[in-house]
């Protein structure tokens, strides 16, 4: 299972490895061993959803996902794993879904309140409407607009980067100095708002000098379309400048699809995403995913249901793994 959802080691080549090592393990057993292990862990998936709705502050992203259906011969149905990251607690949670509508991100963000940080994608933009949510946008994709329009009209361009890169120059003082929440804040007001505040003023300039459709145009009107959204950062030190996080967190989905290729079923969709969500906050933890899987796999049958959260790798007493 670690090899297959974080070293993106399909099942069957693992099977290969073991022949080859004198080690005969039939496909049948291995494909059963999987669906056991997945009906023993789906409860922690569950008690892992209740603990990241718990949080203020959520980073949203998704990514395709090819998926064998019985229903749709000689091709694969395209749904989406979606991620939901809680900075704070250091846990990403993901679920698989069979579309990218709003309705796929609803049984999660409908019970959300607090801060989502999340693309420009319009889905978002409809639960961000909400009472009780504010919305951050991401000035990395901001940035990357900038960066397109470079070849067309590098002087304009070069001047937003020049801005943004103060931005996140302010971003590396605070991580480098290990700026406490609240004084990350505090420079981010005294180093960044002049800065933002001279962004602001020179966009709301270039709107009727750039053609709507130019790369500089759009990139211009996407930061002003989004200026609200991505000021917001500056509200609370606790926020981060850009949704790279989570799409740190989703990046080796990307990398497993190269040598998986696709899903057989929904469910197994839908384990890959249980996975994900074990392994990646692993990762955020900085935790051996094996000493965990070992761990939970030894003593889950003895923890009460309630307890369940006490097996997350967010909330895991590290030196239970040691042992």
């Amino acid at each position: 299972t670690v090899d297959k959802h974080v070293h993106h080691q399909p099942i069957d080549r693992q099977l290969k490895r073991f022949s080859q090592m004198g080690v005969v393990i039939p496909s049948s057993t291995a494909e059963s061993w999987q669906r056991q292990l997945a009906d023993l862990l789906s409860p922690l998936h569950a008690a892992m959803r209740s603990v990241i709705l718990q949080s203020n502050y959520l980073q949203v992203d998704e990514t395709g996902i090819a998926v064998q259906d019985r229903n749709k011969q000689g091709t694969t149905h395209k749904g989406f794993l979606w991620g939901y990251h809680a900075p704070l607690q250091k846990v990403v949670y993901f679920e698989y879904q069979k579309g990218r509508g709003q309705i796929h991100c609803r049984p999660m963000l409908e019970e959300f309140t607090g801060y989502l940080q999340t693309d420009d994608y319009q889905v978002y933009h409809q639960h961000k409407a909400r009472d009780g949510i504010i919305g951050l946008a991401c000035w990395a994709h901001t940035r990357r607009n900038f960066d397109k329009a470079l070849d067309s009209d590098r002087e304009r361009a070069t001047i937003a980067l020049h801005l943004i890169q103060r931005l996140y120059a302010v971003e590396r003082e605070a991580r480098d100095g290990h700026l406490s929440f609240e004084a990350r804040k505090e420079l981010r007001l005294d180093k960044a708002l002049p800065v933002i505040n001279h962004l602001g003023n020179w966009l709301a300039g270039q709107i009727d000098e750039t053609l709507p459709k130019s790369p500089i145009g759009k990139a211009v009107r996407y930061a002003v379309r989004l200026w609200e959204e991505l000021q917001a950062y500056l509200h609370d030190g606790h926020l981060e400048i850009d949704n790279n996080l989570m799409e740190n967190a989703i990046r080796p989905v990307a990398l497993g699809r190269k040598n998986w290729l696709f899903a057989g079923s929904h469910n197994a969709a839908q384990n890959i995403a249980m996975y994900r969500s074990f392994f990646g906050t692993c990762h955020l933890n900085g935790i051996n995913p094996y000493d965990w899987l070992r761990y939970v796999l030894e003593n889950i049958r003895s923890t009460p249901a309630d307890q369940y959260h006490t097996l997350l790798p967010h909330l895991i007493d590290l030196e239970l793994l040691k042992q």
